[in-house]
């Protein structure tokens, strides 16, 4: 009889056989992809040892979908060997709704190239290949991919110093023992193998149909210019086929809302190539929507006791020294500039000169909080396969604003910051969200990264988690994703169609104040310092409204949009009369416009259609004889015979309740 061991399966304690595999633990229950093991994801096919806690995880959480992502990328990396053996691999990790590879290939993939060797995985996948891990020495694992130059490098790598790499890197090597996963036939021959952490589903079979490649595209090795390029091809898998679906309809829906074409159909913005990547230009009507949100954030940030302050563009580099962003972010800062033998920098961020400001003179505890903030146009040299559109720009406008309070007073700043925030979304129609709390990593290369004790890390993250926390609004944890001097709360927002923006940002910092010498005189006559708390409600004004854009697909709520309420005269003759209407709206600060084009009325309709103005106002012989307008709304619904005072008081009431129509 063969020894029993004792292991803890989802909370319950089992008596099992040695040798029971922890897939046995689960009776075979196929939802189950991979088991967690004190902590660590296991495949299924490996033996339980005494003692363990062993979990299930399926599909349904996010390690799972992980886990079967990764094994689609691998299926992936199979079908392109079968079909381009002399293809050589990069690395295949999982990402944000699907997978990746990288290959050296001779020549770039095609769509239809992607369509071919879909059938090929569908083929591996039908097979019902199993994934078996196996333990190699670094020298067995160099010889047996002695083709594989790129797998070559990463054993070189091994211990984690691949995380640099491009995205989701450190999925593939890391820690002192390397593994290679083998695809094995039901015969039991291995139809191809890989160098990888793991761990894996099962079988192939696991991934169905609910598979698709979507695009290829050139990638350096490792992210760097300096390597080589390789063909990355991006694909996605989801548990089931109709999950698939609901996926491709939203990247449907997605692309009908792309800000970048809604941009341009709608006359807001464009990105002229002679200014540069990552630049934007509003158009007038663009400008609109800008102005209407500078004066909003501009008009509550004094309400809620803001003094509105301006600074530079430009700065000697010796003061983001000072601030510690030299060299922590020097990557992302534009070149130096020399200039009367000195070195120049175009500002990243607003900071360093607002504390210039709290330094100009002595301050009290009496003036504390204080509260600065100023439109701070600020420039991050992003590259150029990240930039996009309005939400990823090399020039940005921020609704930048800084507290400085005592320690004591920090709480109650961070609540009223997040009251505030909250306040805004909503008023933009943003009020599905959560919040994110980002800390400093505290192990691995990345630790760092970060300044500061350990005792401060511990207090100014407790206080934004503590704060956060009576909000009611479900808190995610981001380790490492702090800003390197000091924690930060992000709130996370959903648009229209699900998908999350990182909105607002509020982050505590002991850093900059200490590197200033800020100071403030105490109750007690002592000279204290105070603690800096970073907040921008937009983040980015030109990031803020390519998202309000999608969220609203262009269709802006009447307050936000460009031309409020369009005339359409059923005949050139009642012009004039849209025109008298129109000027009783521009009394009360209402955007008009009368289409005097030669279209036909149909046509008319059609371009108002089109231009998603919230309020059509038609007049005819009828309407003009009884002092009245026809309404026809943005979906098509029509309300005829409507007084003219009754019109311009239901446009109006519609703005002042910041109400979509």
């Amino acid at each position: 009889m063969a020894a029993q061991i004792t292991v803890h399966v989802a909370g319950s304690e089992r008596s099992v056989a040695e040798g029971t595999t922890y897939g046995d633990l689960f009776d075979g229950d196929r939802t189950v992809l991979v088991a967690r093991v004190d902590g660590e994801l296991r495949d299924l096919h490996l033996a339980a040892a005494d003692g363990e806690a062993v979990e299930p995880v399926t599909a349904a959480e996010q390690d799972g979908l992980d886990v079967l992502r990764h094994s689609a990328a691998h299926v992936l990396a199979q079908a392109v060997q079968e079909v381009h053996p002399s293809a050589k691999l990069g690395i295949g990790p999982p990402v944000r709704d699907g997978f990746y590879y990288d290959f050296d290939v001779e020549t770039p993939f095609t769509p239809e190239d992607l369509k071919s060797l879909e059938k090929v995985m569908q083929r591996i996948v039908n097979e019902g290949q199993t994934f078996r891990r196996r333990e190699v020495s670094d020298a067995d694992a160099a010889v047996e991919l002695a083709d594989e130059p790129y797998k070559i490098e990463l054993i070189g790598l091994k211990g984690g110093a691949a995380e640099d790499a491009a995205e989701g890197a450190s999925v593939e090597v890391g820690g002192a023992q390397l593994t290679i996963y083998d695809n094995v036939r039901r015969d039991g021959t291995v139809a191809w193998g890989d160098l990888c952490r793991g761990p894996h589903v099962p079988s192939t079979k696991v991934l169905g149909n609910a598979f698709k490649l979507m695009r290829s595209a050139a990638a350096y090795w490792r992210g760097s210019e300096k390597n080589p390029q390789l063909q990355r091809v991006y694909g996605t898998a989801w548990p089931t086929k109709d999950e698939l679906k609901a996926y491709l309809d939203r990247l449907a829906e997605a692309e009908k809302r792309d800000h970048r074409k809604l941009g341009a159909e709608l006359d807001l913005y464009s990105f002229p190539d002679e200014i540069g990547s990552g630049m934007v230009v509003f158009h007038p009507r663009g400008g609109v929507i800008k102005r209407e949100m500078e004066d909003y954030v501009r008009r509550r940030h004094i309400e809620e006791g803001f003094q509105y302050v301006g600074t530079p563009h430009i700065s000697k580099d010796g003061l983001f020294h000072t601030s510690g962003h030299l060299p922590y972010y020097a990557d992302t800062m534009f070149p130096p500039m020399e200039l009367e033998h000195a070195e120049y920098r175009l500002k990243a961020m607003n900071c360093p000169m607002h504390n210039l400001i709290f330094r100009s003179r002595g301050r009290s505890y009496r003036e504390l909080p204080m509260r600065l903030f100023e439109f701070g146009s600020v420039y991050r040299y992003e590259k150029s396969g990240v930039v996009h559109g309005l939400t990823r720009v090399r020039a940005m406008t921020q609704d930048d604003s800084h507290s400085y309070v005592t320690p004591e007073q920090a709480p109650a700043e961070i609540e009223h910051l997040l009251k505030f925030v909250v306040g805004l979304l909503k008023d933009f129609g943003l009020d599905d969200y959560y919040f994110e709390l980002s800390t400093r990593a505290t192990e691995g290369d990345k630790k760092d990264k970060f300044i500061g004790s350990d005792e401060q890390w511990e207090v100014a993250t407790e206080v934004l988690r503590s704060t956060a926390s009576t909000f009611g609004v479900e808190l995610v944890d981001d380790p490492g994703g702090a800003a390197f001097y000091g924690p930060k709360i992000s709130v996370q927002a959903r648009d229209a169609i699900g998908r999350t923006w990182q909105m607002s940002t509020i982050q505590y910092d002991f850093n900059q104040p200490h590197r200033f010498g800020l100071e403030y005189q105490a109750a007690d006559g002592s000279r204290q310092e105070p603690v800096m708390i970073h907040s921008a409600k937009f983040g980015s004004i030109e990031r803020f409204i390519g998202v309000l854009v999608e969220h609203y697909a262009g269709a802006f709520p009447v307050w936000l949009s460009p031309v409020q309420v369009l005339g359409v005269p059923v005949a050139e003759e009642f012009v004039p009369y849209l025109r008298e209407v129109g000027a009783k709206l521009a009394e009360h600060g209402v955007r008009f416009e009368v289409d005097e084009s030669d279209d036909r009325f149909p046509k008319k309709i059609r371009t108002a259609s089109k231009s998603k103005v919230p309020y059509v106002l038609i007049a005819g012989g009828e309407d003009r004889d009884a002092g009245a307008v026809s309404f026809r709304y943005r979906d098509g619904s029509q309300k005829n015979g409507v007084p003219v005072d009754d019109a311009v008081a239901e446009v109006l009431e519609a703005i002042r309740t910041k109400a979509q129509v």
